[in-house]
């Protein structure tokens, strides 16, 4: 499956210049991790948002959001917003910031 490639490369740009950051391609797209934890992520014309369980409501209330569901099954604390839901940079800063926001309440990857 393609992904977007020019949200792809909006959300480098939005995230440039931290070096925790790298990106990874995952489930046919493309995925951005901090410290190794998938944040967000590119897949088809979506941006993929791990916002956890605290803002998973808020985040299904917003127009152009819907639950994550790659597996037909949908994964509780992910969300994808549609590229309406992404039109301005503040749009996209705003999903990105709450997915590292999410992110950086969790343990680095590999401990427990």
């Amino acid at each position: 499956m393609a992904y977007d490639e020019k949200l792809a490369q909006r959300m480098r740009e939005a995230l440039a210049g931290d070096p925790a950051i790298t990106e990874k391609k995952m489930f046919g797209g493309i995925a951005f991790l901090r410290h190794g934890l998938m944040f967000a992520g590119v897949s088809d014309t979506s941006l993929m948002a791990r916002v956890g369980p605290a803002n998973y409501e808020d985040s299904l209330r917003r127009k152009h959001v819907r639950e994550m569901d790659f597996t037909g099954r949908p994964m509780k604390g992910y969300v994808f917003v549609g590229a309406d839901g992404l039109k301005t940079e503040e749009q996209l800063r705003f999903w990105l910031r709450r997915a590292q926001d999410f992110v950086a309440t969790l343990p680095p990857k590999g401990e427990k």
